[in-house]
């Protein structure tokens, strides 16, 4: 039967009839999802947990989504929906408003750090509404600016590479961090001799640490974290334009 089959994306499964009786509505489960990842992580998400806190059955879930690689895909294209493409005041403009984009998705990531380890895994994401908006609204920035289709596509995908592969990094610190129940400058204390004794016999990685360490002296670690990802950020940003221009 129809309704007994398992869709392998949550974007390929009909929306259910409502019946008479109310029901928990697909918005409910995937705020509530959300709030248990940000409390708690990826880990620690589980159907019977979120009908638990939802106070509902196994039933009322099941309505919406299959498994839990359907939720998140749920939860994943949600997330998305807190960005917003610049308006494009003239051609010239489309590097600042890919460079608004890129930090506005690296902030959305570091909100909800859970998200930026599992996008690779979430399947048919790139299916999900606000994912959709988001990348055609990209693609009409970019045309406007003088980017043909293909160009364009391959410029957003490329940026959002950029910034996943950049922010996965900070959000697994921030949840490395967050487990270790210390400070960053108590993490950052207790690895200074083993990262001391690393570069002892790796002359190359010592020069770099020693140079980093003199010219980050007295910074704080965000500004420092800001300044590299707008450093590797130009360096791509240098390198796109449309071919005609």
């Amino acid at each position: 039967m129809a309704d007994e089959q398992v869709f392998s994306s949550v974007w390929a499964r009909p929306e259910k009839t409502r019946t008479a009786r109310p029901t928990l509505s697909r918005e409910q489960i995937v705020t509530e999802a959300i709030k248990l990842l940000d409390a708690e992580g990826v880990e620690a998400l589980s159907m019977r947990k979120l009908g638990q806190a939802l106070n509902a059955g196994a039933t009322s879930l099941y309505r919406h989504v299959a498994n839990k690689d359907q939720l998140l895909e749920l939860v994943v294209d949600e997330v998305y929906g807190e960005l917003c493409v610049p308006v494009l005041e003239s051609p010239g403009e489309w590097r600042q408003a890919v460079r608004a984009l890129a930090h506005e998705m690296r902030a959305m990531l570091l909100r909800h750090p859970w998200i930026a380890p599992i996008l690779g895994l979430v399947g048919s994401s790139y299916l999900g509404p606000n994912v959709v908006r988001l990348s055609d609204e990209m693609l009409g920035l970019l045309e406007d600016a003088g980017f043909s289709l293909t160009e364009g596509n391959a410029t957003v995908k490329s940026m959002f590479a950029y910034v996943i592969g950049w922010t996965m990094s900070e959000a697994a610190w921030l949840l490395a961090l967050a487990r270790s129940g210390q400070t960053e400058q108590e993490w950052l204390e207790q690895m200074r001799p083993a990262m001391e004794r690393v570069v002892e016999t790796h002359p190359r990685l010592g020069k770099l640490f020693e140079a980093q360490s003199e010219a980050n002296a007295g910074r704080d670690t965000t500004e420092i974290s800001d300044a590299e990802f707008d450093a590797g950020l130009d360096r791509f940003l240098d390198g796109t334009r449309p071919t005609n221009h």
